[in-house]
């Protein structure tokens, strides 16, 4: 395992990732906050959420890095063609699997069926997170492969 590559890659793959969908919602692509959605499942204070949410983005981050730094080395190669590829599945189980079953999980997510209320009020995202705009599933797709590209260009397999 190249671990220098896993905390540096994973770290720049993040930042990359991070700024593309904070730009698809300051452009209004997409509604779809990551930090806020991460940080009120600790926090209700929306503004300290946000800070609060970056932080646990950035971690988990590094957990993927490390998840895609094993496929990597169980391949015997990285590249940006691979770590591509390697995205698109991880923005798709993002937007299929884990999205949809937060409503379930977090504590300031409203249902598909019950909407909000006074705790719960934050929109669930929906099936491929479509509650957040027509672009969000593209936007995430997108980043989530630009994250992998990132993170495979810049990853040594030892």
């Amino acid at each position: 395992m190249n671990w220098p590559d896993v905390f540096l890659w994973g770290l720049v793959a993040t930042l990359v990732l991070s700024t593309l969908l904070s730009a698809s919602q300051a452009v209004g692509l997409s509604r779809m906050s990551i930090p806020l959605l991460l940080g009120t499942l600790v926090t209700g204070d929306r503004d300290r959420a946000s800070a609060v949410g970056f932080l646990l983005h950035l971690a988990l981050g590094w957990v993927f890095a490390l998840l895609y730094a094993l496929m990597f080395q169980s391949w015997g190669r990285a590249g940006p063609l691979v770590g591509a590829g390697v995205g698109l599945g991880h923005g798709l189980v993002v937007l299929i699997v884990v999205l949809p079953m937060l409503q379930g999980l977090h504590p300031r997510l409203a249902s598909e069926r019950t909407g909000p209320e006074p705790t719960r009020a934050l929109e669930p995202p929906g099936f491929m997170a479509l509650n957040y705009g027509w672009a969000t599933p593209l936007v995430t797709l997108v980043a989530h492969v630009v994250y992998g590209a990132v993170l495979g260009g810049g990853y040594r397999v030892v």
